[in-house]
């Protein structure tokens, strides 16, 4: 060890100012550069190791490329008179373990604080750099309260070494990191994975931050013992005293907590990135909550304020014949104080008290919130959860109830609580609806009927109101509003012809099939109606691009009045409806951003590690390689190009400009390849209202290849050409397994037809094997049977079936020798199965080879498959992954709104 006043190389010591199992610290002057360092020496038996000393350099070397504002850096690894040390950054200021000896932090410095910890964090894991001993000690605060975090690698660096055994400071013990079956990391710090003495990925930096952050919270540990031992327990089995937070502690930081500190790390947040959204949200919102809180106070009082100004411009007009000023509209903003998707949608009251909007609950659940304007508090509705953050909401006419669509029901709720109460059943999902004075309810159903339907709110089976026109090729009515008359409405309808997609005008009182055909407005997007003020017309609300326009709108002669009006631009939507929303009484609620849901084909390897993109971004659906494996046939919807799918073909080895191979204002999706040359493919298109089965040849020309009454994905065609496997969506939602045999004309033969789920069936490469999804155990499972060319159309699926995954599994494939299966756990993890197939179908364990997102845009209806394929040799997998998406989570609110045309 070096003397204090010693130099070696250009350092002079200084003194001594820490020393433990990592080594001994001594802060020093740089003769060099004039500054001050921190020299951390490394202990003799460390350095005296080759092996060892190697792996450190090389982590080092890693290490020192972190460049970020919250992270103490590495400025290099030197040797002078026989010892080795690091040059760190030297940080003046307390730990923050000194900090949190004085007790809990108040809410706005432990949110700041812990968001400069979550923005260090995020830097370093964007390198791939893991911390594995994060703690309040290796936190430092300077004068300036800015955080830097001490240490960031060098666990895993110094791996094999001894440090205290306090329970709660001191790591416990000893080999590298990166190897099972070891533990490293301080106990009331170390999650779950380290205690048990597994391997760790940076979802373990996730629980310690966690764990900071109750710790700042509640001025207590998560976890604690009176031994390693105790702590460790507490670590494994116990869960945090979550009632010692704070009752100020907002709900959308008691979610961050309770997804850090899950015990099964593939249901804690993957990224750092996800958790700093919440963290400024909260902080955002804590700065200015005496300012909201101001807003919302007077928010209600300014329509009073209103009403008494005009009442006071009657009177001057009375008496003395003057005009009334001008009413001035009111802006404000409301931040939510819970994580809202991106594809949320939102509605205001009626009466204008309340807007109801989709949020993720602490289980990570999309659920409906409302907001009250009086109190300025938000709450979730109980019961809610909805299977998708897009899903489509509307309240009834008194403002008391909602309904909503999920999981193929259609429900109603009060707003003051209390459970779901069942409208009717639908097939899939609801695409927008209307409730009138009446209590008659009209809304879209996906994907079984292209039309509007009613029901009335007190429950009952749903019946048409309209009817697709194949003359005006239309595809689909949805996102229907009521008018004041509580007959007429107006509806979104997609058609195959855009000068014919726009807005339309429908009436309960017409049958469905002599529905008006009056387009009211050319568009791509839906309407929304909003009755007048005051004496006068309303208006219909609709996008012209990013720009919410106000369109004049007479209800009784059901008519456009002069031109559209601006209001405000860069307003963000999803598919065909804008993200803005109006009472009754002259509010507009809107959000800005972009919100289509973007991913770009990603290779990973067999570790998950990326390797590199493919094909342009866009909305995926499906995606299979070649049999050649130099081409991927896709189906994705370009927004700036169609707000329809298509398919296109991708070069994996050159890199060349993608390949378009449909067009038209229809949807076209999944394709798949013939084998084994890829020289056709077969794609489903709903270009007559329902989905068909299409090919396409080398000459690139269309022909149809089978049509039935019935929703229609295909999924694997055999190597031999002559059988293709699909799934069919039936009526009542259900998806059943079928075979296309090609060998006598088209036909259809159902493989499994039951009570439960079968779907995405794949053939074996030796075609004797069918791999697929059924949910009969209650959750979906990856079986497979034996396939039999020769049987009768009543057996074609033989043998004994085997459950292939362990604890559910969506989204099987093949290797190109049929040695591996591969699919989706329900955690989002790939896995592998090797097989054995000979006389009978044998395999063996589950290998668990990466965690990947499922892409959530791909996943849409109907049945909703995992887009993604594997290299024939098994090495390599192809699959999108979303792309960051410029989305602004605040509402923005015009009070007397209105006012604005009149500028």
């Amino acid at each position: 060890m070096p003397e204090i006043g010693q130099t070696l190389s250009h350092f002079k010591i200084l003194e001594k100012i820490g020393a433990g199992g990592m080594g001994t610290v001594f802060l020093a002057e740089d003769l060099t550069l004039d500054r001050k360092v921190a020299l951390k020496f490394l202990p003799e038996a460390f350095t005296s190791d080759p092996e060892r000393m190697a792996r450190f350099e090389r982590e080092a070397k890693l290490l020192a490329s972190l460049n970020h504002p919250n992270i103490a850096g590495i400025y290099g690894l030197e040797q002078a008179d026989g010892n080795r040390f690091l040059v760190l950054e030297y940080v003046e200021g307390e730990t923050l373990q000194a900090r949190l000896s004085k007790g809990a932090l108040p809410l706005e410095d432990a949110l700041e604080l812990c968001r400069q910890i979550a923005e260090g964090l995020e830097a370093a894991h964007e390198k791939g750099v893991i911390h594995r001993d994060l703690k309040p000690a290796n936190v430092m605060i300077t004068a300036e309260e800015k955080i830097k975090i001490l240490d960031f690698g060098l666990a895993k660096a110094f791996s094999d070494d001894t440090q205290s055994i306090d329970s709660s400071q001191s790591p416990t013990l000893t080999e590298a990191m990166t190897r099972p079956g070891v533990i490293l990391g301080t106990a009331a710090y170390m999650s779950p994975e380290q205690a048990k003495g597994k391997s760790v990925d940076k979802r373990a930096d996730i629980w310690a931050f966690g764990c900071i952050l109750y710790e700042c919270l509640t001025g207590r540990k998560a976890f604690e013992g009176e031994t390693v031992t105790e702590t460790l327990a507490a670590v494994i089995k116990e869960e945090p005293d979550w009632n010692a937070l704070p009752s100020t502690t907002p709900q959308n930081i008691q979610f961050v907590l309770r997804r850090c500190l899950e015990k099964e790390k593939s249901r804690r947040f993957r990224d750092a990135a996800d958790i700093l959204i919440l963290l400024e949200e909260a902080y955002d919102s804590r700065k200015v909550t005496d300012s909201l809180k101001q807003k919302r106070s007077w928010l209600w009082k300014s329509i009073t304020i209103i009403l008494v100004v005009a009442f006071g411009a009657l009177f001057l007009i009375h008496f003395s014949g003057q005009s009334p000023a001008p009413e001035e509209p009111i802006f404000f903003q409301i931040t939510p104080v819970v994580s809202i998707p991106s594809s949320g949608a939102f509605a205001l009251s009626p009466n204008g008290r309340s807007l109801a909007y989709v949020a993720y609950n602490e289980k990570g659940a999309a659920n409906l919130w409302i907001y009250d304007f009086n109190s300025g508090e938000s709450r979730p509705l109980k019961g809610t959860e909805i299977a998708t953050s897009d899903s489509l909401f509307f309240w009834s006419p008194d403002s008391r109830y909602i309904a909503y669509g999920t999981g193929g029901k259609l429900s109603k709720v009060s707003t003051l609580g209390g459970p779901s109460r069942l409208i009717s059943n639908v097939s899939n999902s609801v695409l927008g609806g209307s409730w009138n004075h009446n209590d008659v309810i009209i809304f879209a159903e996906y994907p079984i009927y292209p039309g509007i339907m009613k029901v009335s709110a007190s429950g009952g089976e749903p019946v048409p109101v309209t009817k697709l026109d194949p003359n005006h090729q239309e595809i689909r009515h949805l996102l229907p509003s009521f008018l004041p008359d509580g007959h007429h409405f107006i509806y979104y309808c997609i058609s195959a012809n855009p000068e014919l997609s726009g807005v339309y005008i429908g009436s309960l009182n017409v049958k469905p099939e002599e529905q008006s055909r009056k387009q009211v407005i050319a568009s791509t997007q839906t309407a929304i109606y909003v009755p007048p003020m005051k004496n006068g017309n309303g208006y219909l609300l609709f996008m012209d691009g990013k720009v919410l326009k106000a369109q004049p709108f007479d209800d009784k002669k059901l008519q456009r009045i002069g031109e559209p009006i601006p209001i405000v631009d860069q307003v963000g939507n999803y598919a065909n409806y804008g993200f803005y929303s109006a009472s009754e009484n002259g509010f507009l609620i809107y959000r800005k951003g972009d919100t289509d849901l973007l991913s770009q084909p990603t290779w990973f390897d067999r570790q998950g590690n990326e390797l590199k993109t493919v094909g342009q971004p866009g909305v995926y659906y499906r995606l299979e390689i070649s049999p050649d494996g130099e081409h991927a046939a896709v189906s994705r919807t370009m927004p700036h190009i169609s707000i329809f799918s298509d398919i296109w073909i991708l070069d994996l080895l050159r890199g060349t400009e993608d390949q378009r191979l449909t067009f038209g204002e229809y949807s076209n999706s999944r394709p798949i390849w013939s084998s084994p040359f890829g020289e056709k493919i077969v794609f489903s298109s709903d270009r007559h209202g329902i989905s068909n089965l299409y090919q396409m040849g080398a000459n690139k020309e269309e022909k149809p290849l089978f049509e039935s009454g019935e929703i229609k994905i295909p999924t694997s065609w055999s190597r031999d050409g002559l059988f293709i496997l699909y799934t069919v969506v039936e009526e009542n939602s259900n998806t059943d397994l079928y075979v296309l045999s090609l060998k006598d004309g088209p036909k259809g033969i159902p493989l499994e037809h039951s009570i439960f789920n079968e779907e995405d069936g794949h053939f074996s490469p030796d075609m004797r094997w069918i791999a697929y999804v059924s949910d009969e155990t209650g959750s979906k499972q990856v079986y497979v049977r034996s396939f039999s060319q020769t049987s009768s159309e009543n057996s074609w699926l033989t043998g004994e079936k085997k459950c292939v995954s362990k604890d559910g599994g969506i989204g099987p494939r093949w290797s190109d020798g049929g040695k591996e299966l591969y699919y989706w756990t329900p955690d989002e993890e790939v896995a592998a199965v090797a097989v054995t197939a000979d006389k009978t179908f044998n395999f063996g364990g589950t290998e668990v080879l990466f965690k990947a997102r499922i892409d959530p845009a791909s996943m849409g209806s109907p049945a909703p498959f995992p887009v993604w394929d594997v290299k024939s040799d098994g090495s390599q997998f192809l699959m999108p992954v979303s792309i960051e998406e410029n989305i602004q989570a605040q509402f923005n609110g015009i009070l007397n709104w209105t006012s604005l045309l009149e500028q």
